[in-house]
Formats: C-alpha cells, structure tokens, sequence
C-alpha cells in the first residue's frame, strides 16, 4: 500500500515538473507576429470613460452609423493619468460595432507623434478583469470537485491554449500544411492531455491509441468529403479577411480539413478515457477477469456514451449557427434547400465525420484496454500461485 502510495505521488510530482515546464517553454516560444504593423508606432492602454459626446452618430432604425467621441482618463502605461479624446468609429455593423458610456472601461490604441499623443481610437471594452476573474473561480471549483485531477486539468487547459496560439496559428499563417501540422498538433495535445490524466501508466498508452485511431479516421473521411461535398474554406468565419490582408497564399480548404479533426479530438480523448478508466475499475475489483470479458464491459460502456457524445458534437458545431437556422425558417426556406447550403453542409460533414471517429475509437480503446490492462494483473496472480505453491509443499511434508 506505502508503496502504491508512492508512485501516486512521485508520478503527480513528475506531471507537475513537465507542466511547469512545457508551460515556460511554451510562453517562451516567439509566434514571429508580436510587432504587427497595425500596432507599430502606437501604445495600448486602458481607460475610463468621463464624458460621451453622440452628436455626430447618424441612426437609421437599429443601424448606427458614424463617430463616437469620448474623452477619457488613461488609467496605465506612460500617459498614465491624462485625458484624452478618443473617437469610437460606427460602421453600422451590429455585430462589430459598440457604444460607450460614462464610467465604462476601454481599450485604447494611442497614435504617438514622438513622445505626443497625436489621436486615440477606442477599440473595445475593456473585459481582461473579468475573464480572470471566471477563470480564477473555474479553477478553484475545478480543484475542489475534481483533486489532484482537477490540478492537473488546469496544465492540460493552459498548454492547449498556449500550443494554438503559439505554434499552430502561426504555423498556418507561414503557409506550412495545415493537415500535416494539425494532425502533429493534436497528437501531441492528445498524448500530454491524457498524460496529465493517469500519469506514467498503462491507461495512458491505452487510451492515447483509441483517441489517436479516430482522429486517423475522422482526418481521411474528412478530406474525402470535404471534397466531394465541394466546400471550400471560405465558410469559415472571417476566413475571407486572412486572404485580403495579404494571405493569399492560404489554403483555407486544407485548414478547413484540419478543423473538422481538431475539433472532434475532444469527444474522442473524453470518450477513450472513459472506456479505460471502466475498464481499470473493473479489472481492479476483478483482477482473475479475462481481457475478452474486460473487452466486452468496455465496449458496453462505449456503447452507451456514444448516443450522447455524438449529440454532443451536433449541438457543439450547431450552437453558434442558431439564428441562421432562424433565418431560414423565418424565411420558409424549404428543408432540402437549407440542407444542401454550404455552411450546413459543412457542419453536417463536422457532425458526422466526428461521429465516424467516436464510433471508431470505442472498439479499439475496448479491445487494446482488455489486453494491456489486464495482462499484469494475470502475471501477478500467476506469481502468486508459483510462490503459495512451494508454501503448500512444506506445510504437507511437516
């Protein structure tokens, strides 16, 4: 028991240490885009709004359009103290476009003229306080619930963030392939978040082989149907400004590709993890168990979670296309029309495809969890009847 004991301990010890230090490097890591020309010969900064100046806003219904002026006090960086007037531009885009009131916080991008501030534009709200705030509450209700686990959860979240932003985005805009470099990218997130799960362990290698062979299958359905369903990378959202901003050589049908197994790589790892997990639980409670029946329970366990894990990824990818689907309706659109628009067919391809790859990694994490995990556990009990044996020997002949 001391013994086991020690291994958990050495073994959260060991993922903390590679944590912090995938972490530093990663922070490290220089993206090669940190002095854009839009930000060149200008200071951020944060302030506050003490006066709003509405004149010069034309409104046409709920449209507005037009200049917001407002003079506000800096509240950090090197004009720390002073006001100034900073103009908010309306471009009559509800989605886009924001208001200002007294006493509101923003961000300003400050133009400079030497050591002078030549104009300011405000940018957005300012929001950075609160969004520490919610994260600092999720991950004390994180560690509370979860443990240790939740601790570690912590590492698996902020090295995701860290390894998008920092090598996978910038490794597109260089132009390099975005399957290659997104299936690099997801086996390594995959590997080190499953890691952070179970440690140096047998669970480990299981459930990364079950995740790794969905992602395999969902990465080849979806570049075949990407292609025959026609859809280009265009449908993706602000995909279209990359190319007018001098990305031309872009292939956004590749990182369309790329998305469609990225995003389902969650699903896959939540679903690999949970068959091993079940799978341990029962060999643990049933170490004489053979890997066929160990097998069987975790498949049984698979069948049972891919019912919700692919409505899981339906409601995901379909979430955020909510009041198109309004549109449509409001329009009276018929169903075969809206069925076969680009941007639904390629939520339907992320649906399914994904869907193919969960279907695919529960028999494999079931069958490959029934060989490796329950193989030590014969060789131990086979041991143990070796050394009771010779016992048995003795106590006979006395």
């Amino acid at each position: 028991m001391k013994r086991i004991f020690f291994n958990k301990q050495k073994n959260m010890l060991l993922t903390i240490i590679i944590g912090i230090l995938m972490i530093a490097v990663l922070i490290a890591i220089p993206t090669g885009y940190e002095d854009a020309l839009i930000y060149q010969g200008s200071e951020r900064a944060v302030g506050i709004v003490t006066e709003v100046d509405n004149s010069a806003i034309k409104s046409s219904g709920l449209i507005q359009s037009g200049e917001q002026t407002c003079v506000m006090e800096i509240q950090n960086g090197p004009f720390q103290g002073q006001e100034i007037t900073g103009v908010n531009f309306l471009s009559g885009s509800l989605e886009k476009d924001k208001i200002f009131k007294e006493g509101d916080k923003a961000f300003l991008t400050i133009s400079l003229n030497g050591d002078e501030i030549s104009s300011a534009v405000i940018t957005d709200h300012f929001r950075l306080d609160k969004e520490l705030i919610l994260l600092a509450v999720f991950a004390v209700f994180l560690i509370a619930v979860a443990g240790k686990n939740g601790f570690q959860a912590i590492f698996s979240f902020a090295i995701t963030i860290l390894t998008i932003w920092k090598i996978l985005v910038p490794a597109y805009l260089k132009g390099y392939s975005p399957i290659w470099v997104g299936i690099g990218i997801t086996v390594f997130l995959t590997l080190m978040i499953i890691f952070f799960v179970y440690g140096v362990d047998k669970r480990t290698v299981t459930a990364s082989l079950g995740s790794l062979l969905g992602i395999l299958a969902t990465c080849i359905l979806g570049m075949l149907f990407t292609d025959l369903f026609h859809i280009n990378g265009a449908v993706m959202p602000d995909s279209e400004s990359l190319l007018y901003s001098g990305f031309q050589h872009l292939d956004l049908t590749a990182i369309f590709m790329s998305s469609i197994f990225i995003g389902a790589s969650g699903a896959m790892m939540d679903l690999s993890v949970d068959i091993t997990s079940a799978i341990y639980e029962v060999v643990e409670k049933k170490p004489d168990i053979s890997w066929k029946e160990a097998a069987k329970s975790g498949m049984n366990v698979g069948r049972a979670a891919m019912g919700t894990m692919t409505t899981t990824l339906l409601l995901a990818y379909s979430g955020g296309y909510i009041t198109l689907l309004m549109v449509f309706m409001a329009q009276g659109t018929p169903i075969d029309h809206i069925l076969n628009y680009k941007y639904v067919s390629a939520e339907i391809l992320d649906t399914v495809v994904g869907s193919f790859g969960l279907v695919t990694v529960a028999p494999f994490t079931a069958l490959t969890a029934g060989i490796l995990l329950t193989r030590k556990k014969h060789e131990v009990q086979e041991q143990t009847e070796e050394s009771i044996q010779p016992e048995k020997a003795i106590g006979s002949l006395e």
